[in-house]
């Protein structure tokens, strides 16, 4: 960075140098030609009040040698000459001759420094025409831009070093805080996810900077914590089917048993095999949900055929539970995945299920509003507990009370993963009338 501002301020002072000095020669230039003017005028004056033979070309000269004149005549042959251009014309016979208006020319007079700076100016005298000629050398202006030259080859590198020497100190002082917290960064760790990084005190972009990297921060600990709770239940959960089904075998394995009782043992450990399967699933489910894997096969699908299914699953359990359930939904083709939603609506009917009365109804509704599908899952149950609503979603969240089924509080989670990887939504609230309600949006 700081060369790069080298580089630039290097090229900005060398632009600047140079206008400095084509200006300051342009301005010198300038003033000698007014010099020049001003005695050509004085000396033509004379000439016209006392012809040419009789001007003096020496008095109004201040610096008699940088600074001189001559007078000549219409043919160019000269009249009247200073002292140190005496045998020295400052201009051909032939350019005088053809003068008209006053002009400059620039001369190479031999005993004379440097470039003349030369000053024609015809002159309607008594005896004629005459030809002013005024003369000064240029060496005063070359020596000033001399001058000039030495001081910015000087100043400019002095000027540029410490420009340069402050931009780096500028830049290191600007990078400093990035450099701290780089430090700090690298030093957190998955055991000290709670660290921040310190904000600089100005309210600028490395503040900001700051401020993003905590809020990232802030997200990565919110979600290690979240994964290390699930992690944390799901070990729990699987541990307790886990050491039941030992149990059961070891129990049929203690001592010999009749063919009825060793049966009832493997069913048992079935029964526990299936939770640890359906619960296993669950937990892939997730973990793809939550890593975006979800697949969802679309299919054209009875909606009608779909919740019907769903419904007919459930009627026995339901009927020994003295639970109805209802079917409303509308006669058409949807684009779901029928595997995934069927799923999501077995948990969402078998909470319903346990919660439910006996006497109590279920109403699984569906229908197409604002080109989504909307599927309903409603009980005439205790509802959900208020404080329990916030986190319905969350997995391994139980409301009070729970109990039977899997247990494992991963239902409504499953449910908003399948929504979700349709494109939609899920929500859970309280009927007016009692009950609970689940509902699902799907994208087709």
């Amino acid at each position: 960075m700081t060369l790069v501002f080298a580089l630039g301020t290097a090229v900005v002072l060398a632009a600047v140098g140079a206008f400095v000095y084509v200006r300051t020669g342009a301005d010198l230039l300038t003033t000698t030609d007014a010099g020049i003017r001003s005695r050509a005028e004085i000396l033509a004056v004379d000439v016209r009040a006392n012809g040419p033979s009789l001007a003096n070309v020496g008095a109004t000269l201040i610096e008699r040698d940088e600074a001189f004149s001559q007078v000549a005549n219409a043919s160019g042959a000269i009249v009247g000459s200073s002292a140190i251009i005496k045998n020295t014309p400052l201009l051909p016979a032939s350019t005088i001759s053809s003068l008209t208006h006053p002009t400059f020319f620039d001369r190479t007079i031999p005993g004379i420094d440097n470039v003349t700076r030369v000053l024609a100016v015809p002159v309607q005298a008594p005896g004629g025409r005459s030809v002013v000629l005024v003369g000064s050398s240029l060496q005063d202006r070359r020596d000033q831009l001399l001058q000039l030259a030495a001081t910015l080859a000087i100043g400019g590198p002095i000027a540029l070093a410490v420009i340069s020497l402050a931009g780096w100190w500028l830049a290191g002082a600007a990078l400093r805080p990035v450099q701290r917290m780089q430090r700090e960064a690298a030093s957190i760790s998955s055991v000290d996810l709670d660290r921040r990084l310190s904000a600089p005190a100005a309210d600028d972009e490395v503040a900001g900077l700051a401020a993003t990297l905590n809020q990232m921060l802030d997200r990565i600990q919110g979600s290690f914590e979240r994964e290390r709770r699930f992690v944390d239940n799901a070990s729990h959960e699987l541990r307790t089917p886990v050491a039941i089904l030992k149990a059961e075998l070891d129990l049929a394995l203690s001592r010999a048993r009749t063919r009825e009782e060793l049966e009832d043992a493997l069913r048992s450990a079935s029964e526990e095999t299936d939770h640890l399967a359906r619960l296993a699933e669950d937990l892939l489910i997730l973990s793809r949900a939550n890593e975006g894997r979800l697949d969802v096969r679309r299919t054209k699908t009875s909606l009608l055929d779909l919740l019907e299914a769903s419904a007919h699953h459930f009627e026995a359990r339901a009927s020994g539970a003295g639970v109805h359930i209802e079917v409303t939904a509308e006669a058409t083709d949807v684009r779901l995945d029928p595997v995934r939603v069927r799923q999501a609506l077995d948990d969402l009917l078998d909470n319903a299920v346990r919660h439910a009365p006996p006497g109590g109804t279920i109403l699984l509704s569906g229908a197409r509003v604002n080109g989504a599908v909307r599927v309903g899952v409603e009980d005439s149950g205790a509802g959900f507990p208020h404080d329990f609503l916030s986190h319905a979603f969350e997995p391994f969240a139980r409301r009070a009370g729970a109990a039977g089924g899997d247990g494992a509080g991963l239902g409504l989670s499953i449910v908003r993963a399948i929504a979700e990887a349709h494109g939609g939504s899920a929500e859970v609230g309280n009927r007016p009338q009692g009950g609970a309600i689940v509902t699902m949006i799907l994208g087709e």
